[in-house]
Parts: C-alpha cells; sequence; structure tokens
C-alpha cells in the first residue's frame, strides 16, 4: 500500500480533520462549541459530524436541557486510535520526524 492510500479519507476531509483534531485536545465537545470554534454553518458541521459517528470514530449524545437539544460529541477509542493512526502516517508520508 502507497503512502497516500494509507491516509484516512473519513478523517482527512477539513471539517471532519478539524473536529477530530479539537476532540483530540477536548474530553468532548457542544455542537455550539465545535461550530463557534471551527467556524461551521449548523448543516455542515451536521453532516460531517454523522460521517464521523457512523464510521464509529465519534459517539454523539443528544439531551434536552432547559428545552433546548444538547448535542455533545467525544472520540469513541476506535476513534482515538484512528486518529493517532492517521498523523502517523501523514507525518511518515510528509517526511516528517516521528513525535516523541
Amino acid at each position: 500500500m502507497s503512502e497516500i492510500e494509507k491516509i484516512d479519507e473519513v478523517i482527512h476531509g477539513r471539517l471532519r480533520l478539524a473536529i477530530m483534531a479539537y476532540l483530540a485536545n477536548a474530553e468532548s465537545g457542544s455542537f455550539n462549541e465545535l461550530m463557534d470554534a471551527l467556524g461551521a454553518s449548523k448543516g455542515n458541521l451536521s453532516v460531517q459530524i454523522r460521517k464521523l459517528e457512523d464510521a464509529g470514530y465519534i459517539e454523539v449524545d443528544k439531551r434536552i436541557v432547559a428545552r433546548k437539544t444538547l448535542t455533545t460529541c467525544r472520540l469513541t477509542k476506535d476513534g482515538k486510535a484512528a486518529f493517532r493512526t492517521y498523523l502517523d502516517n501523514l507525518t511518515s508520508m510528509l517526511g516528517l520526524p516521528t513525535p516523541k
């Protein structure tokens, strides 16, 4: 398999990559936090979250709080592993030194 073929296309999309990076650095993130931090529209963010959820990379929890839906996302164990592998493969493909 070539270096480019090792890049996970589910993660590699610009907004999906940003979602994964945000969640890798936070225990969880609400839909509104993600939307504000990433500058994404509601519709686009919703679609990209669904793609990551369908891949098993994130877990989505929806609750009603004060009569409003609170959507919270967090990386799954598989999502953490996939993101680490994605970063390792990208680092290798670019010929960058491996982080310690």
